[in-house]
């Protein structure tokens, strides 16, 4: 594709090819849960978990250090992905609690998913979600009827990795068919159905789409663990054996070792699949993390590392909110590079329909992200976006350039940072830099008068 051809593509979504009959690119997002800005060694290499295939989708592909969720929780960092849209928008606002709010309606049914849209692309998209659903699993939420083809996964948040339950109640599916595969570590199982999906739909020659969210490394809650065991991280036992540990290590930052290991080897096997289906050259892959690794010190449990980040999930510190993210696309992102380049998830909804040379929905509809493509192959450094809002529960904060406001509370008055300088928010600025603080508080003042 010559450079004028690649420009057009890039910024407007044509679906230009090089031949006619090819189809567009096919477009996998993969996400984990609750993994650390600094639990991969691509971001900090003092990390003691080894991840080659992250590594090698870093190696040959971008890796992005200043990539935001828009959501430092789970529910609602998944609502805004999905939709390209904040919270404030979207209106699913908090995690969902219990049995009755993951199995309930969840985000509203009048949202737009990235498969409905690219469903309605030119040449239509065959649709997968393998994984996490967490956004609704009542009649009319379920994946297959919000525009994927195809689901395998579960309904809930932090289910057991072995018995596939949520508080006491099974919790996995085929479709909207509940299925038994007890004794099948998760991770494996969404691998796997991801790894099926894109052989059979490359065989096929029709362009597809790929939403893996992973469950893993999250937390494992007590509440799913079977009577008398105790509750502790779950990975099979060829996974401890490659980081030097026996499967009854007791030491939970060391078990947390092999369930980052056993993720790193999932996606090797789905990046393998690429390769095995032909599908890798004219596949754009994106993995991040769905907020930053939780520092609540549950149990004990809580043992995934942010730095050099502060605070984790449900916090808008860097840490809850920054998070391991990279892309590949052969031929469009340069191997090996770093993109500095403030981005954040709803982008991904945008660069999906330019790939798809999909279109949005001409409704009125605000989206929050924009086209990140010309950044992430290397068009352009400046960031489509001049602000990023966030606000999680009594917490809120924003970015601008270089500079970030935040707080814990409303009745608080705001902190200011200069990321640049002062990337673990350590030294509080407002009192020296009234005027920036003024102008990022108007900002954010600007965002609510859109909601």
């Amino acid at each position: 594709m010559d450079a004028m051809r690649r420009f057009l593509f890039l910024l407007f979504g044509f679906a230009i090819s090089v031949q006619a009959a090819e189809p567009p690119p096919n477009v996998l997002l993969i996400t984990a849960d609750n993994l650390g800005y600094g639990d991969l060694r691509c971001y900090r290499p003092e990390s003691t978990i080894p991840t080659p295939n992250l590594d090698r989708l870093a190696a040959e592909g971008a890796r992005l250090t200043s990539f935001y969720t828009a959501s430092p929780t789970c529910t609602v960092s998944r609502a805004c992905l999905l939709t390209g849209r904040i919270p404030e928008r979207h209106g699913l606002t908090k995690q969902l609690p219990g049995i009755e709010g993951n199995w309930g309606v969840g985000l509203r049914h009048e949202e737009i998913l990235i498969p409905e849209l690219l469903k309605r692309a030119p040449t239509p998209y065959a649709t997968g979600c393998f994984g996490k659903w967490n956004i609704g699993f009542a009649e009319g939420s379920r994946p297959t009827e919000r525009g994927f083809d195809e689901f395998f996964g579960f309904a809930s948040g932090n289910i057991n990795y072995y018995t596939h339950n949520y508080n006491g109640k099974p919790d996995l599916y085929e479709g909207i068919e509940p299925v038994v595969r007890t004794g099948d570590y998760a991770t494996d199982l969404f691998a796997d159905a991801a790894i099926d999906f894109i052989g059979r739909k490359s065989e096929e020659g029709v362009p597809w789409f790929c939403y893996l969210p992973f469950n893993a490394p999250h937390f494992p809650n007590p509440r799913n663990r079977p009577e008398g065991e105790p509750n502790a991280w779950q990975a099979p036992d060829r996974a401890f054996e490659a980081v030097g540990l026996s499967p009854d290590e007791a030491d939970p930052a060391k078990r947390y070792r092999a369930v980052v290991w056993a993720l790193d080897e999932a996606i090797g096997r789905v990046l393998a699949a690429l390769d095995k289906a032909g599908a890798a050259e004219r596949t754009f892959v994106f993995f991040y993390s769905d907020n930053g690794a939780f520092l609540l010190n549950r149990e004990g449990l809580d043992v995934g590392n942010n730095d050099p980040l502060r605070s984790g999930g449900v916090t808008c510190w860097e840490g809850g909110l920054r998070v391991a993210a990279l892309a590949r696309w052969p031929g469009n992102i340069e191997p090996g590079s770093v993109i500095e380049t403030p981005l954040w998830s709803p982008d991904l909804l945008q660069a999906a329909v330019k790939i798809a040379g999909a279109s949005l929905p001409d409704d009125g509809r605000a989206y929050d992200g924009k086209n990140p493509l010309p950044v992430l192959t290397g068009m352009t450094r400046e960031s489509p976006h001049r602000s990023f809002f966030f606000q999680y529960g009594k917490h809120a904060a924003l970015r601008m350039g270089d500079w970030k406001i935040v707080r814990e509370k409303p009745e608080q008055p705001w902190m200011l940072f200069d990321l640049a300088e002062d990337l673990g928010e350590q030294t509080d600025r407002a009192a020296k830099r009234v005027d920036q603080l003024k102008e990022l508080e108007s900002e954010f003042a600007s965002w609510k008068a859109t909601f």
